[in-house]
């Protein structure tokens, strides 16, 4: 990422001197590195604490054993080994310019960089299906939405983005067509993921624009459902006193709602720019700068960093159990059962 600014010096050499194919580095100046690794190391740390309390909480706490919150407890640990596995590699290549673990393990890093975002949004699809029919048809939620249904759903998302993560790679299917050009570009030293205009647009549209737009439909059908319902509860309190059950499980189901739709919303925001930019790139002969790309990448990260922000700020269990998690009392006896405010 070429972060020089007026005034500040850099020099370039290659990453491995002896070897004629080498990629070449360009080393940044002390005044520049260190306040990058910090900034980084702030990300990296940010998101594996903020998901690693979305998962002690929800694997803790009887009370959040819900459909959907295994659901969000899946997209926590992808969040997490995100943070674990992917982001700290990919800080050094970043900053360092270079990548000096090996082919192998550059091929492991790209593979499980892919699994991992395909699994996130493999996840909000089926999160989006999950609040379909909480709100949309909560007489049937409890027949179609069945321990045996997430344990699918989590399945599918797990197997199909290692299929399609580590076959894509080890396969060589991204550069299927094209490996005489990309052995022209292809220099030791660098790990990135090189794909034909082909491979970028298929697997952009079937890994992000498909499922982006069936997730904005069916987000929008729920939000017309229960705007409908609203207006029918009110319509009904004008009249009667409700039920105060039936009331609280309404505005309970309509904030989980709309907080996973602003997880969703956070999700798009993120990634979009870099799928964008994963098409055009082929497209004008891959004369995007690998700098911008690597920026674009660390911004799809950092939505792995946001969504226990979001939790947080809106859901109210979750503040609760987080104070627990800090103060201890999850290691008292019964903790697990302890009542969370769910309002």
């Amino acid at each position: 990422m070429n972060f020089s600014q007026p005034g500040m010096s850099e020099h370039s050499d290659f990453c491995y001197a002896s070897v004629n194919t080498s990629c070449p580095k360009t080393t940044y100046p002390t005044a520049i590195r260190i306040p990058l690794y910090i900034f980084f190391l702030t990300i990296i740390i940010l998101t594996m604490c903020g998901n690693l309390l979305v998962i002690i909480s929800i694997a803790h706490f009887k009370q959040l054993h819900t459909p959907t919150n295994c659901l969000v407890l899946s997209l926590a640990v992808t969040d997490f080994l995100l943070a674990v596995v992917i982001m700290p590699p990919s800080m050094v290549r970043t900053i360092e310019t270079c990548w000096y673990l090996g082919d192998v393990a550059c091929k492991l890093h790209s593979s499980t960089d892919v699994m991992l975002s395909n699994v996130s949004i493999l996840n909000l699809s089926f999160i989006s299906i999950d609040r379909y029919y909480a709100v949309c048809q909560p007489l049937h939620y409890r027949t179609k939405i069945t321990s045996v249904t997430i344990v699918i759903m989590i399945l599918i998302s797990w197997n199909l983005s290692f299929i399609i993560g580590f076959g894509m790679i080890f396969m060589k299917l991204n550069i299927l067509g094209i490996e005489d050009f990309y052995d022209n570009f292809h220099c030791f030293g660098g790990c990135f993921i090189f794909q034909s205009k082909t491979s970028a647009i298929i697997g952009s549209v079937l890994s992000f624009y498909i499922p982006g737009f069936i997730m904005i439909t069916i987000y929008q059908k729920i939000f017309h459902i229960a705007l409908k319902q609203a207006r029918s509860i009110h319509r009904t309190a004008c009249q009667q006193v409700p039920s105060g059950n039936s009331t609280s499980l309404s505005n309970m189901e309509r904030k989980a709602t709309k907080t996973l739709a602003i997880v969703l919303g956070v999700f798009l925001s993120c990634w979009s720019p870099f799928f964008v930019c994963n098409i055009i790139d082929p497209i004008i002969n891959y004369s995007v700068p690998p700098g911008l790309f690597d920026a674009l990448v660390w911004i799809g990260y950092l939505n792995s960093t946001s969504n226990p922000i979001v939790y947080a700020f809106f859901y109210s269990w979750f503040r609760k159990a987080f104070k627990m998690i800090i103060s201890g009392k999850i290691f008292q006896a019964h903790s697990s059962r302890a009542k969370l405010s769910t309002e």
